[in-house]
């Protein structure tokens, strides 16, 4: 802007009398204790405190300083009150409020990630507002663990022998280098060096975990011969498979597939990681899910308890029950381990799912019935049977287009027209009739 410019620059220009016209004006500036004895302000002082008060004065001084030092004349008077008011509300705000995200990206990570079911919300209210069986066992008294509340759930939805969980996913990867390779060396394909949001990489993770990093294969092309080598050079070091969760390679690439790559772990007898982080909880998504992961061969699989799960941020550790164990024992997991409202959070979320995945089961049941029904219809004629069936379907269908009022109305009239409980449709069942007699009437 047109007056941004420095006391230096004045001096340059050789404006002296500009310059000390400003030095006057710096010095005319009142103290703290002159704008704090005002009435204005002495009011907001009795109503916010004083320390808030003096910090609004100091910022409305501070703010008239600078602009002084960058040549803007101030009008009226230098350190108004209605600036220290203004300061004093924006001050007292909360700093992290709601917003509104019309960016196009669901998770954002820069606000918030995933919002909280209302359930996940209750659950947190609950738990936060008084005390909790955090570190207790109720069953003998002594003392627990809180990765055990939400264990089973884990296991049941993943299909792990053993579960452990942190406030995040890089913290469960660190944690899980840290546990079982440090002083080791942990292999990674060089297309897999990703950098995180906020600017942190995987080498530099791997470095703070006390693991040696070992780069294989190129940025676009890494083959199972390249785990090999390095297996053979590297004897007892790990392998890391990191999901580019935010990129993608596509063109002339090649990368091992996960089961490949635990053949080759159990070959040389070592451990398989695989960083996911977010992928998908349904393979028909397209990617790869925690629990194919885990039946390709992975001993630890990392994941986001927001990313993957839309629930809090958190950092899932799914697996072997001795590795879990020893991230779980590990001094990292202490400084990396979860509070009761992101616990709290995390089991309604998983108990959501839990009961989402028993309603599919029984409106799949019920569909199941429906087929079964129909199936009575049509069970020994045979595959040509079958297609004539289907067919006679098709043309009383196009016949009811045809003649909307007439046909629709005689057929409704057939449905209704049995005794003793509703009529029978062509399966022998009674209504509600099965979707195969309904669709050829």
């Amino acid at each position: 802007m047109a007056w941004q410019c420095t006391l230096q620059d004045l001096a340059a220009k050789g404006t002296s009398s500009n310059l000390c016209n400003v030095n006057e004006r710096l010095r005319s500036l009142p103290s703290v204790d002159e704008v704090l004895a005002r009435p204005a302000v002495r009011a907001l002082a009795e109503r916010v405190g004083r320390a808030a008060a003096k910090a609004a004065v100091r910022a409305a001084i501070a703010e008239s300083r600078e602009k002084l030092q960058h040549g803007v004349d101030l009008d009226g008077e230098t350190v108004p009150d209605a600036r220290v008011l203004e300061l004093s509300a924006s001050q007292g705000a909360p700093r992290l409020r709601r917003v509104i995200n019309a960016t196009g990206v669901v998770l954002h990570t820069n606000l918030g990630r995933a919002p909280l079911h209302p359930d996940a919300i209750r659950s947190v209210a609950e738990v936060a507002g008084g005390y909790s069986n955090l570190e207790v066992d109720l069953a003998s008294g002594r003392r627990g663990q809180r990765s055990a509340h939400l264990e089973p759930l884990l296991c049941e939805l993943f299909g792990a022998e053993a579960a452990h969980v942190v406030n995040n996913c890089a913290g469960a990867t660190m944690l899980a280098l840290a546990a079982l390779g440090k002083g080791g060396a942990a292999i990674v394909s060089r297309g897999e060096l990703v950098e995180i949001g906020g600017g942190f990489r995987v080498p530099e993770i791997l470095a703070q975990s006390g693991c040696r990093l070992i780069e294989v294969g190129t940025t676009n092309r890494t083959r199972v011969g390249d785990y090999a080598a390095a297996l053979t050079a590297n004897p007892g070091a790990m392998i890391l498979r990191v999901h580019r969760s935010n990129f993608a390679l596509l063109g002339f690439t090649e990368m091992p597939t996960l089961s490949e790559l635990a053949a080759i772990a159990r070959v040389h007898k070592v451990h398989l990681l695989h960083d996911l982080g977010s992928g998908a909880l349904d393979p028909a998504l397209g990617e790869l899910t925690a629990a194919q992961s885990l039946k390709e061969g992975a001993d630890l699989v990392l994941v986001s308890g927001d990313k993957l799960l839309g629930g809090p941020q958190a950092g899932i550790v799914l697996g072997r029950r001795e590795l879990a164990e020893g991230c779980r024992k590990h001094p990292l997991s202490r400084a990396l381990r979860a509070d009761r409202m992101l616990l709290a959070a995390l089991e309604a979320t998983l108990r959501l799912y839990r009961s989402t995945a028993a309603g599919d089961a029984s409106r799949a049941a019920a569909a199941g019935e429906g087929d079964r029904l129909l199936g009575r219809r049509v069970r020994g004629q045979g595959r040509r049977g079958v297609a004539a069936f289907a067919e006679a379907g098709k043309r009383r269908r196009r016949g009811r287009r045809r003649r909307p009022g007439g046909s629709s109305g005689r057929i409704a009239r057939r449905r209704s027209s049995g005794r003793g409980g509703g009529a029978r449709g062509a399966c022998g069942a009674r209504r509600p009739m099965c979707a195969g007699c309904r669709g050829t009437g």
